[in-house]
């Protein structure tokens, strides 16, 4: 059995990750601990506070008796928020206080895109665009180039786990660019875990989600791999595959 924990902000789209436990069909095991937000707002300051270590520690000890081997910090506003070097000293005290590897969404998000070859992103964020702003930034830190963003203006993570998969949808065409090799969604608020697949046919590519790079970062620190292509193309092969995929223009369904 592998068990990464997860320590997730506040209550919004954490049913993601049971779903995620279901879809990877294995001994793979995803405890979360939901820790203080604060104030509920995409704001900087706010993301930021969010993301403090005293939060983070909260949870620490209860993932250490569930038996995780690795923790992840489940927000990509808590952690990109923080810039660059913030966000590396932030799961540097995690992994300190835990003994364990640490992560974050943020930090995945680098990985998973070098993990499928690709150089160059289009970003599609539920935020109001100043925050959208921090997280293209922290990619190009990541040496991710951006292309293209498009951001939905979201003002909290309450309002973002409200969207349907229409608006997820329409965020993705509005974001899309011929020259981005892959669509990143931030923001672990969102519900995306049930469609990822749905969404790289719709764009004939792939397609990043927070929820899906969490777990997948994870378990990367685990050195465990899985073969789930129900959690699209970054769970389904280990080589490039940039534009293999077609667009089909399916409807994205719960």
């Amino acid at each position: 059995m592998t068990t990464v924990g997860l320590l997730y902000p506040g209550h919004a789209a954490e049913d993601d990750f049971p779903r995620i436990e279901i879809l990877l069909d294995t001994d793979i095991r995803l405890p979360l601990f939901a820790t203080g937000t604060g104030k509920d707002a995409y704001r900087a300051d706010a993301l930021r506070e969010q993301g403090a270590p005293a939060r983070l520690a909260e949870g620490v000890e209860e993932l250490r008796l569930a038996g995780a081997e690795a923790l992840l910090w489940a927000s990509s506003g808590g952690s990109f928020a923080q810039g660059w070097e913030g966000a590396h000293e932030q799961v540097s005290t995690l992994a300190r206080a835990a003994g364990l590897p640490a992560s974050s969404a943020s930090i995945g998000f680098g990985h998973a895109v070098r993990e499928l070859g690709a150089g160059r992103v289009a970003v599609a964020a539920p935020y109001p665009e100043d925050v959208t702003g921090l997280f293209v930034e922290f990619l190009a830190s990541a040496g991710v180039e951006v292309v293209a963003a498009a951001s939905g203006g979201a003002a909290s993570s309450a309002e973002a786990c409200s969207w349907t998969p229409e608006q997820v949808k329409r965020l993705v065409r509005e974001a899309d660019d011929p020259d981005a090799e892959v669509v990143l969604i931030p923001d672990t608020a969102l519900h995306t875990a049930a469609y990822v697949p749905e969404l790289e046919e719709l764009l004939g590519k792939p397609v990043l989600t927070a929820n899906q790079v969490t777990v997948w970062e994870g378990l990367r620190l685990t050195d465990r791999r899985t073969w789930a292509p129900a959690l699209g193309t970054l769970f389904a092969t280990r080589e490039p595959v940039l534009r293999s995929l077609e667009p089909k223009g399916i409807e994205v369904r719960e």
